[in-house]
């Protein structure tokens, strides 16, 4: 019963994990990273497509990706669309193909960034204790209800804590590394 319990939670929490880390990667750092068009979608037809689906897109090099639809009447649409999501990216349109030049941040900028990133964090890390919340709840109605001795309850609300301690300590290494990756140059 106990292990049902930490393993249930432990699924939550990885999946904590795993918003946050897919929620990082489409913070912007100054380096080219198609991440941050996850989420565009373009009138393709009359149908909201996403952009990937509609273009080929590519890092060129460390501050240039390229976005080639397969079909040209498709780069106007798309161009506009990259205008109005409002990425700090000004696209550039040469009847072939789309590049979209990342421009190097301002120190004051990867300051900002750190901070929403630190921020995001605090929020993830909150989602783990109502994860960890959860678990005492069941543990507790599970006493309660005589399914575990108290003992055990006791022992499973340590190994709750034990774990969440786990998962908060592996937001902050995910924090900190975006974090160096923003601050880098």
């Amino acid at each position: 019963m106990v292990d049902d319990v930490l393993n249930g939670m432990k699924d939550g929490m990885n999946l904590v994990i795993n918003s946050l880390q897919k929620e990082l990667s489409k913070v912007r750092t100054g380096r080219a990273n198609l991440s941050i068009l996850d989420g565009i979608m373009v009138d393709y037809y009359g149908t909201p497509t996403p952009l990937n689906q509609v273009a080929n897109l590519q890092i060129a090099d460390a501050r240039l990706i390229t976005i080639k639809p397969w079909e040209k009447t498709m780069l106007a649409p798309i161009e506009k669309v990259l205008v109005s999501a409002n990425l700090g990216i000004t696209p550039s349109n040469d009847g072939e193909i789309i590049r979209l030049p990342v421009p190097p941040l301002t120190e004051e900028r990867r300051r900002e960034i750190v901070k929403k990133v630190k921020s995001d964090g605090e929020d993830f890390k909150i989602r783990l204790r109502n994860e960890r919340r959860d678990a005492n709840d069941l543990l507790k109605s599970l006493e309660k209800d005589k399914d575990i001795s108290e003992d055990e309850m006791h022992k499973g609300l340590t190994r709750v804590n034990e774990m969440t301690n786990d998962f908060v300590k592996k937001v902050d290494e995910v924090i900190q590394d975006k974090e160096k990756e923003i601050l880098s140059f």
